[in-house]
């Protein structure tokens, strides 16, 4: 087996990890959208008495969704997961156009996340921009020569 670099077997984990939680908001924006009606009378009859935080501001969240905008987000982060699955299976496999397609979409990401950390510092932002960032730079460094 083919010894890769540490930085890229690590770029393939966070990718991997990134469409794992991107499915997983897919299909639970789907299901919730699927069960929209049955969430919502469960949220109008469901007593919370303060045991969990979490799920109240969850549930108040969800229901004031518009369900075209739950099958849009559903979608969405369905599709996202499959392209970041494309990501780091290519990458895995050391593929020049994976490469590419990597650098183009952190690329185009990098401006809206400074965006975002200008309207509003979290911990999670500035993580988010420092991976990309390092990404973007570690894939620019190391990009594979045409190989002949």
């Amino acid at each position: 087996m083919k010894k890769r670099p540490l930085g890229l077997v690590a770029i393939v984990v966070y990718k991997t990890f990134t469409a794992l939680l991107l499915m997983a908001t897919s299909i639970a924006l789907l299901l919730t959208l699927k069960n929209y009606q049955n969430l919502e009378a469960f949220s109008d009859d469901y007593v919370l008495e303060g045991k969990s935080i979490i799920i109240d501001w969850v549930l108040k969240k969800v229901i004031n969704l518009n369900p075209r905008t739950l099958a849009f987000s559903g979608v969405g982060a369905g599709i996202y997961a499959i392209v970041t699955t494309i990501e780091a299976v290519g990458l895995w496999y050391e593929k020049r156009w994976a490469h590419v397609l990597v650098l183009v979409l952190v690329g185009i990401s990098i401006p809206p996340e400074i965006y975002e950390l200008i309207r509003g510092i979290s911990p999670i932002k500035i993580l988010v921009l420092v991976l990309n960032l390092a990404v973007f730079g570690y894939l620019l460094r190391n990009f594979p020569k045409h190989q002949n």
